[in-house]
């Protein structure tokens, strides 16, 4: 059976993933049912391997998560050309994240969960990669910042699977509907080569 693919992901209402320092301190409920875990435990019961980009890997090794690696016992990869010296629980790779999850799919099992940062889900939506968007949207508007789809460039239909709520925070399940980019074929390579010259990615390798 294929692997599922899902970003699992929280972001404000106005559709950022950090603020405009690249911070998550705002990523909280609104208090109205403090030490709720939410969808969280449930999800992660059922992911095989982690999927992140090398900013959102020492994001959590040096700010989030110091001197404890938060996902042990799952396989995790990290997309980027600079892995650290000291390399940790984590498989550092140098790669096209689309071929990373084409490999992924093909071996182990359990959902591949794609937790950040924003330029890798991006390349795997635009390269229609992703089964499944769990989207926690959280009471908060932040202004400015790290978005999500901003300039993804591809229409992608979903349907919703499901909602919920919890400490103020909704979420969103959505299921890939079909459907193709609103640009063509012979056009999308080009596009999407451009976006990703913009944000600083290359569409032949991975992440920073």
């Amino acid at each position: 059976m294929k692997r599922r693919v899902v970003l699992y992901i929280g972001m404000s209402l106005d559709g950022y993933i950090a603020d405009w320092t690249g911070g998550v301190g705002w990523m909280e409920g609104d208090g109205s049912q403090p030490g709720s875990e939410g969808s969280y435990p449930e999800f992660y019961r059922g992911v095989g391997a982690v999927v992140m980009g090398g900013r959102t890997y020492r994001q959590i090794v040096e700010e989030l998560s110091p001197g404890r690696w938060p996902y042990p016992g799952k396989d995790c990869f990290v997309l980027t050309r600079r892995p650290p010296a000291k390399r940790g629980e984590a498989t550092f790779v140098d790669e096209p994240p689309a071929r990373l999850i084409q490999r992924l799919r093909r071996q182990g099992e359990g959902d591949i969960w794609v937790c950040g940062g924003a330029e890798v889900a991006r390349q795997l939506v635009a390269a229609d990669c992703v089964d499944r968007y769990h989207l926690s949207v959280l009471p908060v508007l932040l202004g400015e910042g790290c978005s999500l789809f901003e300039g993804l460039g591809v229409e992608r239909r979903l349907r919703l699977v499901s909602t919920g709520r919890y400490n103020g925070i909704a979420d969103l399940v959505y299921e890939r509907r079909g459907g193709k980019s609103f640009i063509g074929d012979d056009k999308k390579r080009g596009f999407i080569s451009s976006l990703c010259r913009k944000n600083r990615f290359d569409i032949g390798g991975a992440v920073n």
